[in-house]
């Protein structure tokens, strides 16, 4: 892993996303989790804060030691138990059946192998258990996608395995999760990284 990747790619990440925008959407939904929740792609901790006392214990999975360094001076932040883990969302540490909430917010796009990924998180969800996402991906407009076609390849070398082109309800339904709620729609900024998939899904 280069310098880019350790402290460059880290920091930018963490400065994108903070912005407004971006909190603005966290808030929507984030606080809505409830007894023990996994939060895959914990990142640098913006979402912390976010949780409320309806979370009886929180645990953080990065694959990212330093994210995860950035998310433990957010940690002081945190009104109930919580421990980070670096670790791969394709090989989740801990046991099946045993949370209430996975929370994924801006990761999807950014896991090799999102089905594995995706399996695991329905595997360590108890039946019931729901599945709070926010993701980017694939836009609606043909024009849109082209571009985002088109850019791909070259963005997910500079942001970290990021894809801007994965149709984010699809890969979700199909790991088998029932979507309860949904909004799709486009956030400020160029619009090839900005539509998002905002939602629930319950463990099918």
């Amino acid at each position: 892993m280069g310098l880019y990747a350790r402290h460059v790619l880290p920091r930018l990440i963490d400065l994108v996303m903070r912005s407004r925008d971006v909190m603005a959407e966290r808030v929507k939904l984030v606080p809505r989790a409830a007894g023990t929740v996994l939060e895959v792609g914990v990142g640098s901790g913006l979402n912390l804060a976010l949780y409320g006392p309806a979370v009886e214990r929180l645990y953080g999975l990065d694959p990212s030691p330093e994210l995860e360094r950035m998310a433990r001076r957010r940690l002081r932040h945190v009104r109930v138990p919580a421990r980070l883990i670096t670790g791969s969302a394709e090989a989740v540490p801990l046991p099946d059946r045993s949370v209430d909430t996975v929370v994924s917010t801006w990761t999807l796009c950014s896991i090799a192998d999102p089905a594995r990924a995706l399996a695991e998180m329905r595997r360590v969800l108890r039946p019931g258990g729901r599945f709070i996402f926010i993701e980017h991906g694939r836009s609606p407009d043909p024009a849109v996608l082209a571009w985002q076609d088109r850019l791909d390849p070259i963005w997910k070398r500079l942001a970290g395995g990021c894809h801007l082109n994965r149709a984010m309800d699809m890969l979700i339904a199909s790991g088998g999760f029932q979507i309860t709620e949904i909004e799709r729609g486009y956030n400020r900024g160029p619009r090839p990284f900005t539509f998002l998939y905002r939602g629930i899904g319950v463990r099918s």
